[in-house]
This record gives structure tokens, sequence and C-alpha cells, in this order.
């Protein structure tokens, strides 16, 4: 979505099989040569990386988050603590006005100023710690889908009644029955 936004996008991931995934939404993947083949479980999850790859995913990630407007990071390793990826200096040479969405705050966050549970400004970065994340989505779900409705019954109102135009593109699209005829 941010791609067709006008965004440059870029990911990243330690497992090889997330280089293919990034690039076939069409977006950029960032250093392949941070990518280490044994980063992945049994189970296709990550796995905690020696100290020297460790460095070379830094390395990485840092040039990056340094000219981006918005990180998002979602790095984990189940059992264990979130690894960190953005450190206080990267922070530092971001942008006044940038944005980092810290997915992984739960389990300590990826970004070295991440407080788990809170919106932290450093530097004018905003740092987002959102816990329990998943527990937010029926609300907003719930939101997009009575917008929805209310949208469609004010398209469908002409003058107070309801009007069933099935020669319009949103009315008829969905009328499966009009007039006792299968449509």
């Amino acid at each position: 979505t941010a791609r067709r936004l006008g965004a440059v996008v870029t990911g990243f991931d330690v497992r090889a099989a997330a280089a293919e995934q990034v690039l076939s939404l069409g977006a950029k993947f960032l250093a392949p040569e941070a990518v280490a083949g044994d980063a992945e479980t049994k189970g296709g999850y990550a796995k905690e990386l020696a100290d020297e790859q460790q460095q070379k995913v830094l390395e990485a990630v840092g040039g990056a988050v340094t000219v981006s407007d918005l990180v998002i990071s979602t790095a984990a390793i189940p059992g264990r603590p979130a690894p960190r990826l953005i450190t206080r200096v990267m922070v530092e040479s971001m942008k006044p006005g940038s944005v980092i969405v810290d997915v992984s705050a739960e389990t300590g966050g990826n970004c070295e100023l991440t407080v788990p549970g809170e919106t932290v400004v450093h530097g004018g970065v905003t740092i987002l710690g959102p816990l329990n994340l998943p527990s937010t989505l029926p609300l907003h779900a719930s939101q997009m889908f009575a917008r929805n409705v209310q949208t469609l019954i004010e398209h469908l109102r002409k003058d107070g009644e309801v009007v069933l135009d099935v020669t319009d593109e949103i009315t008829g699209a969905m009328c499966l029955v009009h007039d006792g005829s299968l449509r």
C-alpha cells in the first residue's frame, strides 16, 4: 500500500525466504549480504544470530534507518527478548518528524529507545511501542465494517427512501435477485 501511495519501500529479514517475499510485493530488499543461511528454524521462525552476523545486520539496518521517514520493526525470536536493531545513534541520525513503530515492544523492542506501551519523542523522532497489538484489531475492523455499511446505506438512499437501481455499478453488482429473477 505504501508503495502504491508513492513511498520507496525497503524490507529486510535475516531469513533468505523473506527476500523473495519482499521482492514479490514490489519492495527493495535491503542488504542481501546480511542474510544468514542458518537464520531460520525448521518451523520457519528466525533464530538468534552469531555476533559477527548480528553486526552485519546492524550495519545494513543502520544505513537504511537513517534515511527513512518511517520504520516498522517486527523482529522477534520466539521465547527470547527482541533483537536490538535500532540504536540510539541511529535514531539521532534520523530526520525530525520520522517515526519508528516498534511492533516488538512487548518483548523489549527492536529499538534501544522503545518504552513498551508508550510513545517517546527523541530528537524529533517519534517512537511507538504498542502492546498487545492484535487486541486492537477487532475494534478497528468493526469500525471499518460499520463505516462500509453506513456508506452503502447512504448510497442506496435517495430522498429518505431505499432505491435499488440495478443499473448502478455498486447496487447492480451486489444484487443477486431482482423482480423475482436470478441475476
